[in-house]
């Protein structure tokens, strides 16, 4: 997959100034691309989970190129349609959230799935038979590669425990409920395609009890590439073992099921950069600090997941090899990488952190009331600035001075 060159990168941050997230459209699509040829031959629907990076553009991008859109909130489900989606190419899944958020979605006429027994009584006494719903189920697995993004073992608080089906299917019995869906989601980072086939064998046990199902939802938490050597979700192979699974368990019911998938990281991570510049090279006896002007109020992924993310002195690529602890410039330990070898780096020097596209603007904050970064969007070689950066203004938005 072709990633931005160093002379692409320096002429955003000459052009925009730093700090700048910068993404590549063309990554966007080489990676959706993957994932429909992979699935071809099956029943796949793909909704990109937009809480990875919700920029205006870049779901007018997605909607662009085909793809469907995953939200978690009823404010990203506003902002896809707001993209230019059609109602029923947005998906919703509620998590512990107010009854009237899940009115408002159904008001929208967009697809919805409820994550709580209270949530799913609530919709059958106000909606009944009239409106399809989906249900999130937690199959008790543990996978992804961190305990803080896994979401489907048997401490999560995500879905409907599996354990709960007797409730689920009285209370479809009681409000006449049109189970339309059947949902999990196990976690992020899955490199092991076996994660998946483990939740399709848990749904294959319950899909008989659902007359009217349509879809089955396995989320997304597919792993990509932060360093060299990192293992990835093979893609091929998981494709070939939903379609093997499906051939073989057929709907009891008669009706072919769709296959829904929500990757979110997979499809953003890699066409996202930071460019940042450096501020201070501060040598201690022990480290040679470099202080960029970041923090983790713009990338929070490495002090909050111990995160690995490549950097690379853009400004000077042929150097020197020396190595450095790279930090930012907040009042809270804000350390990007330690220990890091990289080409010598200079003070007013440009570094690149890569994968920078996932989780990266979408957490970012205004801590020690500092702006935040810019966003530039490059399609066809054609950089455009797609959000400006904060101004003092911004800061004082939303206060109400009393004195």
């Amino acid at each position: 997959m072709q990633q931005l060159s160093n002379d692409q990168l320096l002429s955003v941050a000459e052009k925009f100034g730093t700090p700048t997230y910068v993404y590549h459209a063309e990554q966007i699509n080489s990676r959706y691309q993957q994932l429909t040829n992979a699935f071809a031959q099956s029943d796949v629907k793909i909704f990109y989970a937009c809480k990875a990076l919700t920029n205006i553009n870049i779901l007018k991008y997605f909607k662009s190129i085909g793809s469907n859109i995953d939200c978690s909130s009823i404010n990203e489900a506003k902002l896809a349609l707001h993209a230019g989606f059609e109602p029923q190419q947005v998906l919703y899944t509620s998590n512990g959230i107010a009854f009237s958020e899940i009115e408002e979605a159904k008001n929208l006429g967009i697809h919805i799935n409820i994550d709580s027994i209270s949530g799913l009584e609530k919709f059958g006494k106000a909606f009944g038979h009239s409106y399809p719903v989906g249900i999130r189920l937690r199959p008790n697995i543990m996978a992804g590669g961190n305990l803080k993004i896994s979401t489907g073992h048997d401490k999560s608080k995500f879905g409907i425990p599996i354990e709960q089906m007797d409730e689920i299917l009285q209370l479809i019995k009681q409000y006449d409920l049109h189970i339309k869906i059947l949902h999990i989601h196990t976690g992020s980072e899955i490199d092991d395609v076996e994660v998946f086939v483990k939740g399709i064998e848990v749904l294959f046990e319950i899909i008989p009890l659902f007359q009217e199902l349509e879809v089955i939802d396995l989320g997304g938490g597919f792993k990509v590439k932060y360093a060299e050597g990192d293992k990835v979700t093979d893609i091929e192979l998981l494709a070939s073992k939903v379609k093997s699974a499906f051939d073989n368990h057929p709907n009891p019911n008669g009706k072919p099921l769709q296959i829904w998938f929500e990757p979110g990281k997979f499809l953003v991570s890699e066409c996202g950069y930071l460019i940042t510049q450096v501020n201070v090279v501060k040598p201690t006896p022990d480290i040679l600090f470099v202080q960029i002007n970041s923090g983790f109020n713009h990338l929070i992924r490495p002090m909050f997941y111990d995160a690995y993310h490549r950097i690379e002195n853009i400004s000077n690529p042929s150097g020197e090899i020396k190595t450095y602890t790279i930090t930012g410039n907040i009042c809270e330990t804000d350390t990007f990488a330690t220990d890091r070898d990289l080409t010598e780096i200079k003070e007013s020097d440009y570094l690149a952190i890569f994968n920078a596209g996932a989780y990266g603007f979408e957490m970012s904050s205004n801590f020690n009331s500092r702006y935040k970064p810019a966003e530039v969007l490059i399609e066809n070689n054609d950089a455009r600035l797609i959000r400006r950066r904060d101004e003092w203004q911004d800061l004082l938005r939303g206060q109400i001075d009393i004195a």
